[in-house]
């Protein structure tokens, strides 16, 4: 048996290229058993009755294939395939990749932040915390006063509200523990 898969790396400009599988004939009711039982237990309750199940392993791949499709179409249908980017000289207007070029690649200017920046930055983050816990570590409502408002950005009224404090109190201790900080960032041993 012949079974043709779509892979998500297989849809290039939303034209489907599909992967042919030779399956050797013989009991596969087992996987077919189970693809109905998981889609039996992901769909809604009132959606139970319209889940039938696949007669042929091909009938199963078509279906997760259309999900598969119906995703990445979602997710890339407003992408323009020759993106203009603001040009880095400083001088307005957009420079335009060359439709085959094939070191311009699109995704490169949607992805922000890459997984080891943003766990680097948290790794940052969480250093300057515990910076701040040592150095305030007589007085450590300052220091989760000025954590949570100064590197956390909650507005000093929220987390007044939040611990039942008087925010002129909470203003007095982010003063006194900003103060306390710039002294020790002075006297410092690099």
């Amino acid at each position: 048996m012949k079974i043709k898969v779509l892979y998500e790396d297989n849809i290039k400009n939303g034209h489907k290229n599909y992967t042919t599988i030779k399956i050797p004939d013989g009991d596969y009711s087992v996987m077919l058993d189970i693809d109905y039982e998981q889609r039996l237990a992901e769909a809604k309750p009132e959606k139970k009755d319209e889940v039938k199940r696949c007669e042929t392993v091909q009938e199963m791949f078509d279906l997760l294939n259309s999900k598969e499709y119906n995703g990445w179409r979602r997710e890339t249908r407003r992408i323009d395939p020759n993106p203009k980017m603001k040009k880095s000289n400083g001088q307005r207007g957009y420079s335009q990749g060359e439709p085959d070029d094939e070191s311009f690649n699109i995704m490169d200017y949607l992805c922000t932040t890459s997984d080891d920046e943003t766990r680097s930055r948290d790794y940052e983050c969480e250093a300057i915390c515990d910076w701040i816990r040592k150095t305030l570590a007589k007085k450590p409502e300052w220091a989760d006063a000025f954590i949570a408002v100064r590197i956390d950005g909650i507005p000093i009224r929220d987390y007044a509200n939040s611990i039942g404090a008087d925010e002129n109190n909470i203003t007095q201790k982010l003063k006194r523990a900003t103060k306390k900080l710039q002294e020790e960032y002075q006297n410092r041993q690099i």
